[in-house]
Formats: structure tokens, sequence, C-alpha cells
């Protein structure tokens, strides 16, 4: 019976060896499988903060093969963790490379950081020590296209991409910052920009608060980068005002010279529709090859009830003018 008894102990305490060993291996290398492809973690800078995203890899993924690739951007307040349960791994699955990641401040990327206090005297290997806030879940435009761009460069950098066969995916919020990105940046290649706000909406009212709350930043009567005020019912973080009164995406429509996927839903009740994402695929069409999509429904619903139909729509955009 004690034979028995130290068997099974020391067939446990094997397994558990093994067991330990195996979690050791996939934390220690980050990467892991999902279904026919492989996604492992990453670390990008933008303007020296480092930023968490996913490298997502198909089946078959061979640096010396080089493969379209897509940049995946999510909305006002999302993480890219909705990125990759949601469309990320069907994107990899459809042969491209696919990279998610959270803006500086969100999630599990770092922070930026405000000096409190006086600045002290710079050393003369140029630093200094400080009392610092972090700057946390600010919605700034202007930086999240920074964080973008940053991405790009990450992404373009990656060996086995094929940096003429780049896409972007925009989703809400993001869906300005692809059209704004695109019609800047020559490495975009395909453009998808779902339920997108585009600039255009704001309230004579709205807009007289915002420019005053660019004076108050700058007279210093509230923070440089505000946390916690001006929010928005139903959606996280603060929207710094200041610098979203004058991001219109929109006015670089006309810019954009490659093929570009608008889709839409019927009732969006955040801005107005036919003034942001129609407005915006009438002006692309001029100049190049563009499609518009509408859903029916309201904005959360293209995540609710049209997913997969939207989704499908993307990669047959991306399928199209990325592969064949």
């Amino acid at each position: 019976m004690k034979n028995t008894i130290r068997k099974r102990t020391g067939g446990l305490l094997l397994r558990s060896h093994f067991i330990l060993m195996l979690a050791f291996f996939v934390v220690s290398f980050d990467i892991s499988r999902v279904g026919a492809v492989e996604k492992r973690h990453i670390d990008i800078w933008s303007d020296g903060t480092r930023m968490s995203g996913d490298l997502w890899f198909p089946d078959g993924f061979r640096k010396d093969t080089p493969r379209p690739a897509i940049l995946m951007t999510h909305g006002w307040g999302g993480v890219r963790q909705h990125l990759n349960s949601q469309y990320a791994g069907k994107f990899a699955e459809a042969g491209f490379v696919v990279l998610t990641f959270d803006y500086r401040g969100w999630a599990d990327s770092d922070s930026r950081l405000v000096i409190i206090g006086d600045q002290p005297d710079i050393g003369p290997d140029g630093e200094v020590t400080v009392r610092a806030r972090a700057i946390r879940e600010v919605i700034d435009p202007f930086d999240q296209v920074r964080d973008i761009t940053s991405s790009l460069d990450f992404l373009a950098g990656e060996p086995g991409v094929d940096v003429n066969r780049i896409g972007i995916w925009g989703t809400s919020f993001s869906g300005g910052h692809v059209i704004f990105v695109g019609a800047q940046d020559p490495r975009v290649a395909a453009i998808v920009s779902q339920v997108g706000y585009q600039g255009v909406g704001l309230t004579k009212e709205r807009r007289l608060f915002s420019r005053q709350r660019a004076i108050d930043k700058a007279r210093g009567k509230i923070d440089p980068i505000p946390q916690g005020i001006d929010g928005v019912p139903r959606l996280s973080g603060t929207p710094d005002l200041a610098k979203m009164v004058d991001y219109r995406p929109i006015d670089w429509a006309s810019q954009i010279r490659v093929p570009t996927l608008i889709i839409d839903v019927e009732d969006e009740e955040f801005f107005e529709r036919r003034k942001n994402g129609r407005a915006a695929f009438e002006l692309i069409s001029k100049n190049t090859q563009a499609n518009y999509k509408l859903f029916p429904g309201r904005h959360y619903d293209i995540y609710s009830r049209h997913p997969s139909a939207a989704t499908a729509l993307a990669l047959e955009w991306f399928e199209t003018h990325l592969i064949q």
C-alpha cells in the first residue's frame, strides 16, 4: 500500500513538475497557437513610451516569403483584447500577418508621464529625477494617430511582412484615424473604416466649450492633460476636447488614393453618418476604388448583430486588394 502511495505521489509530482515546466515555457516565450495561427506578444515604442501589442501569424508563415499584413485599431475606449477575440485570428487564418495594440495609457501599455512641480536641473548626462503623474485612458486623436504610425513602423520592420501590401482597419473613433493616416502614409495600401467618426458634427456650443478647455490648459487653470473630466455617457476614458476640436479626418478623405471600404450602420446614434462615413466615401470614390456598405441597426450592432458579416466584407476587401 505504501509503495502504491509513493508511486501515485511520485506520478503526481512528476506531472506537476511537467505542467510547471510547460507553463514556464509558454510564459517565457509568450507564443501561443490559436487554431491554425500563432500569436506573439510584442512591445512597440511610441514617442518614448512602450505600448503592448500582439502579432498574429498565418499558418505556414515564413520570414523568407513576404506576406500581406493588416494593422487593426480599436475604438474610443476599446482595448486590443476585443480585437484579438473578435477579429485578429480570422484575418490571420485568411493569410495575413495581423498587428493589434493598445494606445499609450490603455490596458497594459505604459503611461505617458507629466512632471509634477518644477523641472529640476538637468545633470551633465542629460538625466533628471522627477515626480510625475501617470496619464491613463485619455482620448487624444493626435496622440492616437502617432501610436498608429509607430505601429506601422513596427509592422514594416517585421521580417516576412510585404511592406507594399499593408492594410489598415479601424472601427468607431479609429475609423476616422485610418482615413487620416491612409491619406498621408504611403505604406497603407488598402483601408477599411467601420462605423467611423470623421470629425463632423460638433455643435457651436460644444466647439466654444472645447476652445475654452484649450485656453484653460494653456493658462494652467486645468491639468495639461485632463483626466476624469468631460466624460461621455456609456464611453470609457477622458476626451481631450482641446485636441478634438480641430480633428477632422474627413478633410483628408480627398487625398486618399488607395482602395477604401466604408462600413456604416443605418441608425448611427453618435454622429450623423451621412456627414461622416457617407461623405468620406463620396470624396474618396472620386479618386480611387471605394465601396460603401450599410448595415441595419445602431452603432454597437456592428459588434453584436453583424460582426461576422462585417468581418467577411472586410476580409474580402483586403483579399481583393492585398492578395489577388
